[in-house]
């Protein structure tokens, strides 16, 4: 058929969406109703997702009664909170998570320094007195995990700190 010239009638059953629009493209649209967070967009006042490709589907939300409804009662609330993405949650680093892997470090090499097994660690007494007197000490592993993920970086640290001495 192309060789005659003829070309095919257009096809009719083409999607009525946006491409070309990003989450926060319908942020700006749409003002503090919305915010963006990790591609996703999300509505202020419900917390839900929403298909940031579809106006329509946006509008519809924005019309509902429970829309209404949040959007009153999170207006009497002085409290904004916004909902975020289990990609940006992770990614921040709390000054407790911090603290509690420093902890768990002092923990390892003040038992490595003392000639203390970490065996001692999983000791009825020893965890409640750990739970009890020393802050985020409840958040001490048991000894399996202790040798598994903080043994090696105290070794590490130790063999640099040796290699530099010698120097």
């Amino acid at each position: 058929m192309e060789r005659f010239g003829v070309k095919s009638a257009p096809s009719r059953n083409r999607s009525k969406t946006a491409l070309y629009v990003t989450p926060q493209d319908r942020v700006t649209e749409f003002g503090s109703e919305l915010h963006e967070d990790g591609g996703k967009l999300f509505c202020t006042s419900c917390n839900v997702v929403l298909n940031h490709v579809r106006k329509s589907a946006i509008n519809d939300h924005l019309k509902s009664k429970t829309h209404t409804k949040r959007k009153a009662e999170f207006e009497e609330q002085n409290v904004r909170k916004k909902q975020r993405t289990l990609t940006a949650s992770l990614q921040c680093n709390s000054t407790a998570q911090t603290e509690k892997s420093s902890v768990i470090q002092d923990f390892v090499k003040m038992c490595l320094e003392a000639n203390i097994p970490l065996e001692k660690a999983d000791h009825p007494s020893v965890r409640a007195f750990l739970s009890r007197y020393v802050k985020n000490g409840s958040s001490i592993p048991k000894s399996d995990q202790l040798r598994k993920a903080y043994l090696p970086d105290g070794y590490d640290n130790e063999n640099q700190l040796i290699n530099t001495e010698d120097r």
